[in-house]
């Protein structure tokens, strides 16, 4: 209720019902979201924490991987973040590169732009297991299958078979237009007079990009990584047919190794177990093993995008 300005304070004023229902409203959808956010990690902290032990983190699944006394996680944990952080290695310099080509050297209303942001749009748009046939295709059969043949290894592959390094390749093109749109704000959010002001001075258009759009766009760039992780982290559909195994007696030490995930692994308690009740605390343990390496994974990404704004402020 407001009282009109000049106007008598004890006048009575029309209350404005849709205003103040559709703020109820969007302030219900919000509470709803937190609320089954709440649900969840609580669920999954209430029936995984009592199951969650040092053994059971460090130790592996060499005797019994349904067993709740025997089981570990370990070799899916070093799956994991090996995954991850190959998956980060390929997807954050080619989606940095397309960024900066469709913010810095190109016309916003060209074709050739709308067609690019077409294809990123729609890349986002398609289901994940769609890159796990596409990475068997591609990655495993094409490109493998012909290493192998010009490297002589076609009867015993060494490229031509599920590996870490084509999960991870395959993770990298489900997450790119992540990292592009990302990178894309953040370059936009670039005001113009910076650039004109470098090219006053007689700098050249890629030193202007390299040395004063980019270093200023990288917090935003390190968010659009953060967000790549979880997005990564979690997927299971486009690795089950590129690199995860069921089950592997060592650690990948190469990037032709198969590997185990922890979201595999969910994936395998749920399915596979002889007993499900009785693998249902391992199931949740692992869950929140996963939960808390992707926390991890992306607290490190955001501290390192606190400290190069703490270095960019002080450079201003």
């Amino acid at each position: 209720m407001t009282i009109p300005k000049g106007g008598n304070p004890f006048a009575r004023v029309r209350f404005d019902y849709a205003s103040n229902g559709f703020s109820a409203l969007t302030g219900l959808a919000t509470l709803l979201i937190v609320a089954i956010l709440f649900v969840i990690l609580g669920n999954i902290a209430y029936f995984g924490w009592p199951s969650l032990s040092w053994r059971f983190v460090t130790g592996g699944t060499e005797k019994d991987m349904f067993n709740v006394d025997h089981a570990g996680v370990m070799p899916m944990i070093f799956g994991t973040a090996a995954l991850v952080i190959l998956m980060s290695i390929a997807v954050v310099p080619v989606g940095v590169i397309t960024a900066v080509y469709l913010t810095e050297y190109t016309q916003s209303n060209s074709v050739m732009t709308r067609v690019i942001r077409g294809a990123v749009n729609n890349l986002a748009g398609v289901p994940s297991i769609v890159f796990g046939l596409f990475g068997l295709g591609f990655f495993i059969n094409f490109v493998g299958q012909n290493m192998d043949a010009i490297l002589g290894k076609a009867d015993e592959p060494v490229w031509g078979k599920p590996a870490i390094l084509w999960a991870a390749l395959t993770l990298a093109i489900l997450t790119l237009p992540v990292v592009i749109v990302a990178t894309e704000e953040a370059l936009k959010a670039i005001p113009n007079g910076l650039r004109e002001a470098s090219l006053a001075l007689g700098a050249t258009k890629l030193q202007t990009v390299m040395k004063i759009v980019i270093p200023q766009a990288l917090p935003g760039i390190m968010t659009g990584s953060i967000l790549a992780v979880s997005r990564g982290a979690g997927e299971v559909a486009p690795i089950m047919f590129t690199g995860a195994a069921y089950y592997m007696a060592e650690l990948p030490s190469r990037l032709t190794d198969q590997f185990m995930e922890l979201g595999y692994h969910v994936f395998i308690l749920s399915t596979q177990s002889p007993d499900i009740e009785r693998t249902r605390p391992i199931l949740y343990a692992t869950v929140v093993v996963l939960l808390g390496l992707t926390f991890l994974l992306n607290f490190v990404a955001i501290l390192v995008r606190a400290q190069m704004r703490r270095k960019l402020r002080s450079l201003s």
